[in-house]
Order: structure tokens, then sequence, then C-alpha cells
């Protein structure tokens, strides 16, 4: 039985995106990217929606040339091994054209449910408009956040405006500029 995580890179003010969508201020850096392969190793399935999907289909296939890294390299290698689960009512099967992810039009909390229970390690939901409903209901035993300094101002919260979550920290350290905090529901 897996448990499920909520994972976000986020502004001082709490947001991973800007108004307009931006979150290119977020890129991690050399550390916060090296604790991401690390972390990797625990997680074995990623519930994504469409937005994330697309996004993350960038480190399914492997350049040609020299332009990524070790650290890029042991990434992308780590997440093609994971199970994929794609929310989306828009998407069609034949969008979702890897064999490892499967396709779920409408992600509800009995499927989700499911899907933990059935994963074989840390199943982490990637976006907050995809998590908000599993965070709602309590189902998210870990939050892991890597606060960038910076504050934006507005745009897509991490966490949903009228949430109310009491929570431990269990871990924390520093990236460069950027915190990382993980923290556990003890009731989830």
């Amino acid at each position: 039985m897996g448990s499920l995580s909520f994972t976000a890179t986020v502004s001082l003010d709490g947001y991973v995106a800007d108004a307009d969508g931006d979150f290119n201020w977020s890129g991690p850096g050399d550390d916060v990217f090296r604790f991401h392969v690390e972390r990797m190793g625990l997680v074995s399935t990623e519930v994504l929606g469409r937005r994330t999907y697309r996004l993350m289909q960038y480190w399914d296939i492997d350049p040609k040339d020299d332009s990524r890294g070790a650290d890029e390299h042991e990434f992308a290698r780590r997440w093609r091994g994971i199970g994929l689960v794609v929310a989306s009512s828009t998407l069609a099967p034949a969008d979702v054209a890897s064999e490892r992810a499967r396709l779920v039009p409408d992600l509800g909390l009995d499927e989700l449910e499911r899907i933990v229970r059935d994963a074989p390690g840390e199943v982490e939901i990637f976006g907050p408009t995809t998590a908000e409903p599993a965070i709602r209901a309590g189902m998210v035993h870990n939050y892991r956040f890597f606060v960038v300094p910076k504050v934006i101002g507005g745009g897509l919260r991490a966490l949903p405006a009228d949430v109310r979550l009491d929570l431990r920290l269990v871990e924390q350290r520093q990236l460069g500029s950027t915190l990382y905090a993980h923290y556990v529901a003890p009731y989830a």
C-alpha cells in the first residue's frame, strides 16, 4: 500500500505560478534538481493533470546531443520508471501515448484511493488543481514544499485558500537559496 504526497515549488507568498500562468521564476538550481533526483526513488506513481503531463513529456526522450548533464539524464531515467495517471477530461487516449501512463477522465476520490492502495510506493500528486480534492478530503499524508525566495503577488495558489491543515514538520533543508520543507498530516 502506498502513501499520498503533494509536492510543489512555491513562492514565499504561496503561489506555484503567477497571474499569467508563468512559473519560470521557480526553475530549480543544481542543488534542488539533484535533490529531486534523489527523492524520485520513493515515488512509484505520479498523478498529473493535462498541462503537467504535457510539460513532463520533455523527460520521456533523451536528446541525441550533450544538452543534458548527468543529473538530468538520471532524472529522466528515473522519471521513465514511474507509473503515470493522467487526470484529464479533455485528452483522448491517443494523447497519452506512453505505455506507463493511464488516462483517467474523472479522477474521483474513490479512484485516487484505489490508486494509492494499489501502489507499491509513494503516489505523488503533481499540480495544485489536481491535488485540491485530495487535500480537502484529508487524503494527503506528505506535503513537500520547495520555497523559492520570490514574492509574485498572485496567481495559482499551492494550497486551496480556505483549507485548514494541522501538519508536523519532519524534515527541512536549505538547497542554495531554496528552502525544502517536508510536512506530514498526522491523520491522513
